[in-house]
């Protein structure tokens, strides 16, 4: 599902958005020979002839015209720790309140997963961390919990985006190391701004979290095209670093190529260092949507379980 960026002001009610987004995901998966998950049921087979119509996915026929029948899984106990990077970097872009910028993508994802992990009964949390852990919650069920979540997410939408929040990496995600108790998988959004030497520093904290025999997903939250493919006009432009408050004045048009090198070299470092960490790696462009976001996920899950 894309959003548009002007209506992202209007989105109120994080736990309706989020059942939107997972309704068509789930519709669109049905849809595609992509097996192997459970959302609330191991997956759907065609309804024969003079079965009981109680497991009929009504839902599904209102859509498709087809009758398919849910074919149920036992409950899991999985348990997951969403962990978004508050950082002010990722406020980028920061243009306008209506602009989607990768914190409020990344609040979003998880709201969306939040109801993915509703739907399988699976035990879920939420940290928010810069410079250290602003917010924790230890990974529960319940329906009081889900939406105990939700209203802390609505608030950090609303929150005023301000400038210089910087992220620490090697203090933040090393404190989880004590408070993640039992073996879960841990999905953490952030853009990974800064120095080769920073992001070492995420994976020496990522490294203890693997030694406790945790599961790890990096979301690396990008807008491709002001980030990557450098989407401006031929004109001067100034930058500045929302997490140090420096400036520059250039015109992108002159640093294009060289910009571009410099971080595909940064995407390859990190992807190569969490391929040696055994930690499964994706981009996350805030351009695309959510649902090659909700798959990733899946085939993650579908391979632990």
């Amino acid at each position: 599902m894309s959003i548009d960026s002007s209506a992202i002001n209007f989105i109120e009610n994080l736990d309706f958005f989020a059942n939107q987004v997972v309704e068509g995901f789930i519709t669109g998966l049905h849809k595609s020979p992509f097996h192997g998950f459970s959302v609330e049921f191991a997956e759907h087979r065609i309804h024969n002839q003079g079965e009981s119509v109680k497991h009929v996915d009504w839902k599904l026929y209102a859509r498709t015209d087809k009758m398919f029948t849910k074919r149920f899984e036992e409950e899991t106990n999985l348990r997951c720790h969403l962990i978004i990077d508050c950082s002010s970097s990722m406020f980028f872009p920061f243009e306008k309140e209506s602009t989607l910028d990768k914190l409020t993508f990344s609040i979003l994802s998880s709201a969306c997963l939040m109801n993915l992990f509703r739907r399988q009964r699976d035990a879920f949390g939420i940290t928010l961390f810069s410079e250290s852990l602003d917010f924790h919650r230890s990974p529960k069920v319940s329906k009081k919990h889900y939406f105990q979540l939700i209203y802390e997410l609505e608030k950090k939408i609303k929150e005023k985006r301000t400038p210089n929040i910087k992220t620490d990496f090697l203090k933040s995600l090393g404190s989880m190391v004590d408070l993640i108790k039992e073996r879960s998988l841990i999905v953490i959004f952030s853009d990974f701004q800064g120095s080769v030497e920073k992001i070492n520093q995420l994976f020496q904290s990522l490294q203890s979290l693997k030694y406790k025999k945790h599961e790890i997903i990096l979301f690396h939250v990008c807008d491709f095209k002001k980030e990557k493919d450098l989407e401006f006009s031929s004109d001067f432009y100034k930058f500045i670093d929302l997490e140090t408050n420096e400036e520059v004045n250039i015109n992108p048009f002159d640093l294009k190529k060289q910009f571009q090198l410099e971080k595909e070299s940064m995407f390859n470092f990190i992807k190569e260092k969490a391929s040696q960490n055994k930690i499964d790696y994706f981009i996350a462009d805030l351009n695309e949507g959510f649902n090659k976001m909700l798959k990733s996920y899946l085939i993650k899950r579908s391979k632990l379980y």
